[in-house]
């Protein structure tokens, strides 16, 4: 049977001229875990299959934080749009009751940058989700793979692959332990330090950059502003996936800097929690074509380890990828025969590695409405 979130249908208020058939508006806010409505970019959900989901987002034409770049939507808005289905899929089809906890295991994307362009109306997304490798703890949801596929306007946009874990609040305190309590985590935070020049990280405010600069190049520590009303849209007790990500993507633009570049795909795992309380560090290395003669790069057991969880799940192999000699900083990075730019990102955390992804990107200068 065939179940619905949309909300109901509504008669047209009276007015001259024509009258939409539907009003449209987004889901609640409550079930994408967002306080703030305007950060909502979910507008309707329905079951089509057993465990086959369509969900609709609009996206906004100018966003206060992802914000469109060279005429394309920033690459973010794609990953958050995916992100608010995992509380809306939870809460609707799986019933998986407020106050649980939903922790990113690992995630993947990529996309076409040349269906990224904005125009002069809202971008209406349309989301084909399927689920799968679904686990249960009495009776409650504990585990879900989700399958994406974005379109826009019948063309296909991108894919992702998206694992996540679900936890009962006693059981996400006794995971969590001291760090379990929002407020007091978030009041610990450590001091914010200096952000990297904007330009540098492809974002055109301070209170935008995630990245702060140290004396070793290609590494930074992470800038966690706890008062961030788009990334802190609510008390979290430890570093939220989308800041994570955006660090990623902006270590790969302050990496290939002044070469300008749109990221178009990424695979990742996260392996620990980022705390608030003590600094995070964000590497970034450039990864280019094999030279005659060079070997595979050596990979620590925790990287490899996450490379063969992302392959696991996704079919990809992200180690072939990574198989490239590091580019030295300064030197012009080599593209492979798609045109795409590797690097591998890493973030360290108390002598720890927290996650290893594996970013791509395309210079602007190939992509199709996106000249600098």
């Amino acid at each position: 049977m065939s179940t619905t979130g949309q909300l109901p249908k509504f008669p047209a208020p009276a007015a001259a001229g024509p009258s939409p058939r539907t009003l449209t508006t987004t889901v609640p806010k409550e079930y994408v875990h967002k306080t703030a409505l305007s950060e909502v970019l979910l507008t309707s959900w329905q079951e089509t299959a057993p465990d086959v989901h369509t969900v609709t987002a609009e996206w906004p034409r100018a966003h206060t934080f992802y914000s469109s770049r060279n005429r394309l939507h920033d690459p973010l808005l794609l990953i958050e749009t995916i992100r608010q289905t995992i509380p809306l899929l939870s809460h609707l089809a799986y019933n998986v009751p407020f106050g649980h906890q939903l922790i990113w295991d690992h995630f993947t994307y990529s996309l076409d940058p040349d269906v990224l362009r904005t125009e002069t109306a809202p971008t209406e997304i349309e989301l084909r989700i399927a689920c799968s490798d679904i686990k249960r703890r009495k009776d409650t949801l504990s585990a879900l793979t989700m399958d994406v596929e974005a379109t826009r306007n019948g063309v296909r946009l991108g894919t992702a692959v998206a694992r996540f874990t679900s936890h009962a609040p006693a059981v996400y305190r006794r995971l969590r332990g001291e760090y379990g309590d929002a407020r007091e985590a978030m009041a610990r935070a450590v001091p914010l330090p200096p952000p990297v020049a904007p330009h540098r990280v492809a974002r055109a405010q301070f209170e935008s950059v995630m990245l702060s600069p140290t004396d070793t190049s290609n590494r930074w520590q992470l800038r966690t502003d706890t008062t961030h009303p788009v990334i802190f849209d609510h008390p979290v007790d430890h570093a939220p996936g989308m800041l994570l990500l955006e660090a990623a993507h902006q270590a790969v633009h302050a990496a290939l800097h002044p070469m300008e570049v749109i990221p178009v795909g990424l695979s990742t795992v996260f392996t620990r929690y980022a705390e608030l309380d003590a600094p995070c560090w964000i590497e970034a290395t450039v990864l280019g074509r094999p030279e005659a003669g060079a070997g595979k790069m050596t990979k620590s057991g925790s990287e490899a380890g996450a490379e063969a969880a992302v392959e696991a799940a996704t079919g990809s192999v992200i180690g072939a990828a990574d198989s490239g000699v590091e580019v030295p900083p300064g030197d012009t990075p080599q593209t492979d025969g798609s045109g795409l730019i590797a690097t591998r990102v890493t973030a360290y955390q108390n002598g720890e590695e927290l996650f290893s992804a594996r970013v791509t990107a395309r210079s602007l200068a190939s992509v199709s409405g996106g000249d600098s």
